[in-house]
């Protein structure tokens, strides 16, 4: 159905059962009965002046007793063009005819769009096991820009790691470099005359090497 129409929905009765309500199920509802804030109750028949997309559902018709009848389904579009299919599934090998239902009185087709050519009378080719030939496409400008940006992203990164990590290497080798170095000792004892030595002793100097 298409938007802001109305429709009137009714259950039969039979001598067996009375009372026959309307319920549906929607996206925003479940089980709710006509006149619970939708349609307008007429015995057992139901009159929607109104209808929207949310009003789309499963609509059917409940007893007292708590017996149902079959459910129909009820879609409300918004758009100009409604495509009417049959309601019952169809088997393989049969006749489908849809139709093409809009607004004003514009004629419109039905059917798939032709993606292929259309087909001849010729017999169809034999299959061959060749795998097709695959075909890559170029990169697009927005794929190089972004590993441009990605290379960019990993370099600003990636240098100050590099400098840093050079920086405490030499500094590393320079401070193994000193300790690599000797260191001379020189200790000359004290003259004669601060330790009250004889003259006859010669001079020591003594020299240590680490």
């Amino acid at each position: 159905m298409f938007k802001e129409q109305s429709v009137s929905l009714s259950c039969e009765e039979d001598d067996s059962s009375a009372g026959w309500t309307l319920r549906r199920n929607t996206s925003g509802e479940t089980r709710t009965q006509c006149g619970d804030g939708w349609g307008r109750p007429a015995g057992s028949s139901c009159i929607i002046s109104y209808m929207d997309p949310s009003q789309s559902g499963v609509y059917w018709c409940e007893s007292r007793e708590g017996a149902t009848s079959n459910s129909i389904t009820i879609t409300v579009t918004d758009g100009p063009v409604i495509l009417q299919s049959p309601v019952l599934p169809v088997m393989e090998g049969e006749d489908l005819t849809l139709t093409c239902q809009t607004e004003t009185s514009s004629i419109l087709p039905a059917g798939k769009p032709n993606t292929t050519s259309p087909p001849t009378s010729s017999p169809p080719a034999p299959e061959t096991t060749s795998a097709p030939a695959q075909t890559s496409d170029p990169p697009s400008t927005s794929d190089l820009l972004y590993l441009v940006i990605r290379l960019v992203c990993h370099l600003v990164v990636f240098c100050p790691y590099c400098i840093s990590t050079f920086i405490m290497v030499s500094l590393y080798r320079q401070r193994a470099k000193g300790n690599d170095l000797s260191v001379s000792m020189v200790t000359t004892p004290p003259t004669r005359a601060e330790e009250g030595l004889d003259e006859n002793y010669d001079d020591v100097t003594t020299e240590h090497h680490f």
